[in-house]
């Protein structure tokens, strides 16, 4: 059977919206399946709302948009709003509870609330809760494991910024083992 894992990442403009899921569509290509890495940006960044749809699948991928997705992680209020209602049933949403002050009104799907802006910035990293996210996905999501993440994020680093690979990981840490 083929497993197919569509997911958008939602938030402001400058959170790491679009480095985030470019390390899990890496992360998935290195383990040989089939990806789809479809950012939005232009007018959207610096501030107004950025989001990201990557699809991780054992099949080929026919299109890169996804109107239903099976995952999401909401970095702020009004991506929260703008997608929720997409997600399908018995899907997963990951929430920054941190900047995000309300519940999922939805019942039908699982939720996990992480506070990774806190917790990023208790980490003194505060440009890092987007690979928080991650690590709770990661860990609660059948996506990718995480040694395929940790590849991608390999792979997603320039060389230029290779000293900024142990605090993303330990980041990714963070969040992989994050327990409500």
């Amino acid at each position: 059977m083929n497993q197919t894992s569509e997911l958008i990442i939602a938030g402001f403009g400058g959170q790491g919206i679009l480095f985030a899921g470019k390390v899990l569509a890496y992360g998935g290509m290195l383990a040989a399946k089939e990806v789809s890495w479809l950012p939005s940006y232009g007018p959207e960044m610096r501030g107004g709302t950025a989001n990201c749809h990557v699809i991780v699948s054992d099949a080929p991928v026919s299109s890169p948009i996804i109107t239903n997705p099976t995952l999401l992680i909401a970095m702020n209020k009004p991506s929260l709003d703008k997608f929720e209602d997409a997600l399908v049933p018995g899907g997963m949403v990951f929430v920054d509870s941190t900047l995000i002050d309300r519940q999922v009104k939805r019942s039908d799907v699982r939720v996990h609330y992480i506070p990774a802006t806190q917790l990023a910035q208790d980490m003194n990293a505060p440009k890092l809760a987007n690979m928080i996210m991650l690590g709770k996905l990661i860990a609660e999501a059948d996506m990718l494991t995480y040694d395929e993440v940790k590849t991608g994020l390999g792979k997603s680093v320039p060389s230029s910024k290779q000293d900024l690979l142990a605090l993303n990981l330990k980041a990714i840490n963070a969040g992989y083992g994050y327990k409500a």
